[in-house]
């Protein structure tokens, strides 16, 4: 039967190969449960009803692409865009978070109807390829610094505004913590190039697990800003705080936020989640059975609609842009080849509701090691950029060292764009300028300059 469902001869696999499969990639990708509660609750969220959103969301989301596509791709809330409704929407714009969620599932709707009347694969193929790596590598580089937050390694000066943390003047603290940080990257580091799957998550559970024997040693003191690590319970049950926040999302006083806020938001989510999502689909897929004749990725179209219904699921939820995860290549590697990879990856998400306490207990300072680890995945995408060509190069280069240094993905898009056009136009490249380049670029200086 699963075999006639899922047509795993047509595809040249097994069961066997797609339950392995779908395991490789929830392990690779489960560390999403620790860190996006610990990201979004900076908005003031529940971190309990963060994580019941963060599991259903991606449980569902993953289940969806199977039924959807029959593809073995996996999504959960993406890193970069939890931060930047954490960073930039309730940090720098000071909005509510409600005014997030409520961006978040406008774009899903947004991205459904261009993805079924095909403009997304025409938005995707506008967009200069090298600009569109500069942009993942600034993204990277945003959620890198993030990390070295977190992780106490970075700390506020007024002389530099960031420096080293100061190792023995809070060495129960934030030294200890920025100690724990660095073992975790190091860890994890150690696994990646060895090609042990969850290599990830086993840098997260090494620096936990030393962090809950330094504070029973007494090296890491507990305070106002440093809660316990240890957890004090392992089954979840605190289903209350998710309908809470549920409730809270249509309780809110929105009569502060503009139109033009609002507009901001959409339009820098969709525009990351197009190009996240098409290059991961592409990404993930090179050199198997999924790609036709032609380069292009069997079901595309299906997944794609499968991730815009999954996305506005999650907003519902409370959780931020549900995105295709480029983790799902792990199982990809393990031989999942159709959607009974996506069901077991899903069901796993599921099923982690019931041990939920042991994730949300998980330390900022063992969170940051993903971060800083997913970032260097994402910014090794450098390396793809033409710099031969300034002309590409250098709006790519502005793209993705503005993000980090201005605290913002979509300040970082709209120098890149604006630059790419300036630069190309002065320089006589205009013909090779797609004409939405500047249409887009338009409306980032109308950003910059009146809002």
């Amino acid at each position: 039967m699963l075999d006639r469902i899922f047509r795993l001869q047509q595809n040249k696999t097994s069961v066997k190969t797609e339950l392995i499969a779908g395991l490789t990639t929830f392990v690779t990708m489960a560390y999403i449960l620790a860190v996006n509660p610990a990201i979004l609750s900076e908005t003031g969220m529940d971190s309990n009803a963060i994580f019941v959103a963060t599991a259903l969301a991606s449980g569902v989301g993953t289940l969806l692409m199977a039924c959807f596509s029959n593809l073995p791709f996996a999504l959960a809330p993406g890193l970069g865009l939890n931060a930047y409704i954490t960073y930039e929407v309730c940090t720098i714009m000071g909005l509510p978070w409600q005014a997030g969620l409520l961006g978040v599932l406008i774009e899903a709707v947004i991205f459904l109807v261009l993805t079924l009347t095909n403009v997304t694969t025409f938005l995707f193929n506008a967009i200069p390829k090298d600009l569109v790596k500069g942009l993942t590598v600034g993204i990277g580089l945003f959620i890198a610094f993030i990390g070295f937050q977190k992780g106490k390694v970075v700390v506020a000066s007024e002389e530099t505004l960031v420096k080293i943390v100061d190792f023995n003047g809070s060495f129960h603290t934030d030294g200890i913590s920025a100690i724990l940080c660095l073992i975790g990257i190091i860890v994890t580091g150690i696994f990646y190039v060895r090609k042990v799957k969850g290599s990830i998550l086993i840098g997260v559970g090494v620096s936990w697990i030393l962090g809950i024997i330094a504070q029973l040693t007494g090296l890491y003191e507990v305070g106002p800003d440093y809660p316990s690590v240890i957890p004090t319970k392992f089954i979840f049950d605190d289903f209350k705080s998710f309908s809470d926040s549920f409730a809270a999302c249509f309780n809110v006083d929105m009569s502060s936020v503009k139109a033009i806020d609002i507009v901001t938001i959409v339009f820098s989510l969709l525009f990351v989640d197009i190009f996240n999502v098409m290059g991961s689909l592409l990404g993930c897929s090179a050199n198997t059975s999924m790609v036709d004749e032609n380069g292009k990725v069997r079901g595309m179209k299906r997944a794609l609609v499968a991730d815009s219904v999954a996305n506005a699921f999650g907003a519902i939820c409370g959780t931020s842009t549900t995105t295709i995860y480029v983790e799902s290549s792990a199982g990809i590697n393990e031989g999942g080849r159709t959607g009974l990879t996506s069901i077991v990856t899903g069901l796993l998400f599921i099923v982690s509701l019931v041990i939920g306490p042991i994730f949300i207990a998980i330390p900022g300072f063992a969170v940051a090691p993903a971060l800083i680890f997913v970032g260097f995945l994402m910014a090794m995408n450098v390396v793809d950029i033409n710099f031969k060509n300034p002309a590409q190069s250098i709006p790519a280069y502005l793209c993705f060292i503005c993000m980090p240094i201005l605290y913002s993905i979509s300040d970082g898009i709209g120098v890149g764009i604006i630059s790419y056009v300036v630069i190309n136009l002065i320089a006589g490249n205009f013909k090779k300028i797609n004409p939405l380049m500047y249409i887009l670029a338009g409306l980032f200086v109308l950003k910059f300059a009146v809002f």
